[in-house]
């Protein structure tokens, strides 16, 4: 069974995610803060982690980077009422995989748990093959028609991505928040331009094709 360890200090808040998650099959571990975290992490390992940012003795930040010590796998989710850029910014260079910001949707947040989880299986799978491309994510391998394609490591990472969930459409905004780390210095013609250098390395790949979504960003369709 999929272990999620959630940490929130508002009573109310926590007893909330943690039915719903059950709810949908999944055993949950319910923690105050931090220290409690860092307390269930010694005695057990966990598929996800969801947790608030403001706690008492040991913040969200400060349990996100003493996991990630150590732990560099394991998907990590802030949801929190700081909606600033800095402290989504910190997140993610500290490693979480997403932040949701207070008030939420709780439908929503199980959705993005959902979604991650997949993700997570589908990389722990290590290898994708599409037609006459195999990606393996451990060796960081792209083999076409048994000659190896020379790809970039953000070039490897997002075409991984959309093979990963082909028909799924990735926006330019959400590509660069995800593979560019918010580095000022990308925009959205950073992304076009990665996709441009895709598609003409990938071309002689037969069993997918990268296609843009006017207005909002790239997806991948298998043929």
């Amino acid at each position: 069974m999929v272990k999620i360890l959630v940490c929130e200090d508002d009573r109310a808040l926590n007893k909330l995610v943690c039915g719903y998650l059950s709810d949908q099959g999944y055993d949950i571990t319910s923690c105050q803060n931090g220290e409690e975290g860092l307390d269930a992490l010694e005695k057990s390992t966990y598929n996800l982690i969801i947790t608030d940012i403001m706690m008492p003795k040991l913040d969200g930040f400060e349990l996100a980077e003493s996991v990630r010590i150590t732990d560099k796998t394991t998907p990590i989710v802030f949801m929190s009422a700081k909606d600033d850029k800095p402290s989504k910014m910190y997140g993610y260079r500290l490693g979480i995989d997403d932040y949701i910001t207070k008030p939420f949707d709780i439908d929503e947040l199980v959705m993005k748990v959902n979604a991650i989880l997949r993700r997570a299986k589908i990389e722990a799978g290590k290898e994708i093959t599409v037609g006459n491309l195999t990606m393996n994510i451990e060796e960081r391998t792209a083999i076409c028609d048994g000659e190896e394609i020379s790809l970039t490591v953000r070039e490897f990472d997002i075409l991984f991505k959309l093979l990963s969930y082909p028909k799924k459409t990735f926006t330019r905004s959400k590509l660069m928040e995800e593979f560019w780390d918010y580095d000022s210095s990308a925009t959205s013609r950073t992304v076009d331009v990665y996709m441009a250098k895709l598609r003409d390395k990938t071309s002689g790949c037969d069993g997918f094709e990268i296609l843009t979504v006017h207005g909002l960003g790239y997806k991948v369709v298998l043929k």
